[in-house]
């Protein structure tokens, strides 16, 4: 798309340079991708299903590393995450185990979230071998904003 050029300081804006401009203002229009696809949905027992505009959810992409230097078989690690108070109501929230130290032990862990609040989530991993152990575990969390 051809810039407009910036008008001279005292320079009349006459016929050709408002049609300039709302020539652009229509290029820039039309290149706009509008779906009816500019909302996001919530459905949790504490929201009751709610619609809201994409660009008004609240959504947070987090990390937390879970590290020991040795885990036995079947054993667990806990982990919370605050957002403090991001959120009008409990959030939709999923978790994954990410293997960061490559370990036998990290390969074959698990991740379940235990409480989730318009505060923070707390969850559990769970290693199913023994051995030395580092994992993180990443969060999507998406929600009504407070």
């Amino acid at each position: 798309m051809a810039k407009i050029p910036l008008p001279e300081r005292g320079q009349p804006i006459d016929v050709s340079y408002i049609y300039q401009i709302t020539n652009a203002v229509n290029q820039l229009s039309d290149r706009v991708n509008t779906t009816g696809y500019n909302y996001t949905t919530v459905d949790t027992p504490s929201a009751k299903k709610q619609n809201i505009k994409t660009s008004e959810a609240r959504i947070i992409g987090g990390s937390i590393n879970v590290e020991g230097t040795s885990v036995l078989a079947e054993s667990t690690k806990s982990f919370t995450y605050p957002y403090s108070g991001n959120f009008k109501f409990s959030p939709i929230a999923t978790a994954t185990v990410v293997n960061t130290g490559l370990t036998p032990a990290g390969d074959d862990a698990t991740v379940v979230l235990t409480s989730v609040d318009a505060n923070s989530l707390s969850g559990l991993v769970k290693f199913r071998k023994a051995g030395n152990v580092s994992v993180a575990v990443n969060l999507i969390i998406v929600g009504i904003p407070n």
